[in-house]
């Protein structure tokens, strides 16, 4: 993991490295293949865009379809088309749905038909980043005047960075939090989780019994790991991040789901499920912010989907019997070698996260630049959420923060475990033994 520190500090030892959730795999060998097949053959490196005969259109590809986070990339792309009339005619953003994102944009690079720039997913970055596929755009963010390069937080771009080179930027560093359905709470006579965190007793043991307790009681759900859904296993890392668990080792090479602290952890969950009835089962989906459970565990970005249907708070995640440990979801945009125009592709990156715009984006996608992460900047941009709220879930819950799993061979990685999990869904499953299963069956892959 990277705790994220300032670009001044020395960055700290790496521990485990944690990944956001991702979509289902696009097939490991594919991919992997794919990418090599679309490296510039080198390590590319983003230029001054020379002036073309006559202006680009360049294509980014997306995951979001919210028409306001998408109004907004239009405004900030129009006005560098405005500003770079004789280089680019203009910049569209290309919605593909998240659940398949990576599968699609696989299926574009095969073609031949290579997106200028793309959000990444943290789970495949070590995949994208070690491909050659994408041009290090890093020279290009350092040499635009007025860009401010040494305000990003270095440990934020570690994920993205090969020998020296930047080969994305995360442009998205959203904290896990909890929100909470404070009437479902209340309505079970359960603590306030807010009271909870002040006293220094929000644990996951604490949420496990509201959770159960407000299912009870409402007959909707407790405690819902968003996106999880028993597909996307990697998202249960912000919970087995409290007792300081991993998938595998810090150099990606052994497989550690046999671990006492991992045992425990899915071991927890297991009973969460199926003895308290704390979390959905399999098959169950419910929606927080459509009153369906009393928390969630997502990213903060999802307060825009609240509404004043019900009483609601977020607070930061729960601690496990290793400490409190704060999780972040990372997106990097990058720019393709195989793109028709990576120089000017480049350029626009530059342009898009400069620190005016990032101050705009900081409205959904929290920015990797330290001068932007105060409560006062964050609450200009996010009316929903309080500067206290604001203070202990972004600002406090990007220090230190790690990311979900993620490895080289990811790809391969995430379908594999999935099918191997499938046998702890079931109430009687033998958690050791499934954990054992897994680790048998990742192993090759791990060393590939």
């Amino acid at each position: 993991m990277h705790p994220l520190t300032p670009r001044s500090a020395p960055r700290s030892a790496p521990r485990r490295r944690r990944l956001v959730g991702a979509p289902l795999a696009a097939g490991g060998v594919a991919l992997a293949l794919v990418l090599t097949a679309c490296s510039g053959g080198g390590d590319d490196v983003a230029g001054e865009p020379s002036t073309p005969s006559e202006p680009v259109e360049l294509r980014m590809t997306v995951w979001t379809a919210d028409e306001t986070q998408l109004s907004q990339f239009q405004e900030i792309a129009d006005a560098y088309v405005a500003e770079n009339p004789d280089l680019v005619s203009g910049v569209t953003f290309e919605t593909i749905p998240f659940e398949d994102y990576t599968t699609s944009l696989t299926t574009q690079l095969a073609g031949g038909n290579a997106p200028d720039l793309a959000w990444i997913l943290e789970s495949y970055a070590p995949e994208f980043v070690a491909s050659g596929a994408l041009v290090d755009v890093g020279p290009k963010l350092q040499e635009t005047e007025g860009y401010a390069y040494d305000d990003l937080l270095d440990s934020s771009l570690a994920l993205w960075e090969k020998d020296g080179g930047l080969y994305a930027y995360p442009f998205s560093n959203s904290p896990f939090a909890l929100f909470v359905n404070t009437d479902q709470v209340a309505a079970a006579g359960q603590p306030n989780p807010a009271d909870l965190v002040a006293s220094g007793d929000w644990t996951y043991d604490q949420v496990r019994e509201i959770a159960a307790a407000a299912a009870a009681t409402s007959g909707k759900q407790g405690l819902v790991v968003r996106d999880f859904d028993y597909k996307v296993w990697e998202n249960l890392s912000t919970i087995w991040d409290g007792w300081d668990a991993a998938p595998w080792s810090e150099d990606g090479t052994q497989c550690t789901f046999t671990d006492p602290e991992m045992v425990d952890a899915l071991t927890w969950v297991h009973d969460a499920t199926f003895v308290d009835k704390a979390l959905p089962g399999p098959g169950t989906t419910a929606d927080f912010f459509a009153g369906d459970s009393a928390m969630t565990i997502t990213q903060i970005s999802r307060a825009s989907s609240l509404d004043d249907s019900f009483g609601w708070d977020v607070v930061p995640l729960p601690a496990g019997p290793a400490g409190q440990q704060n999780v972040i979801g990372q997106a990097g945009i990058g720019v393709f070698a195989a793109g028709e125009h990576p120089d000017v592709a480049a350029d626009f990156l530059a342009w898009f996260t400069n620190p005016e715009n990032a101050e705009t984006l900081a409205a959904y996608f929290p920015p990797p630049r330290e001068s932007l992460l105060t409560a006062e900047t964050l609450g200009a941009a996010n009316p929903k959420l309080s500067e206290e709220q604001l203070q202990a879930v972004v600002v406090d819950g990007i220090q230190g923060a790690v990311t979900k799993p993620s490895h080289q061979n990811f790809a391969k990685l995430q379908d594999t475990v999935r099918a191997q999990l499938d046998a702890l869904w079931t109430a009687d499953a033998d958690v050791e033994g499934v954990l054992a299963d897994t680790c048998a069956a990742i192993q090759p892959l791990l060393g590939d």
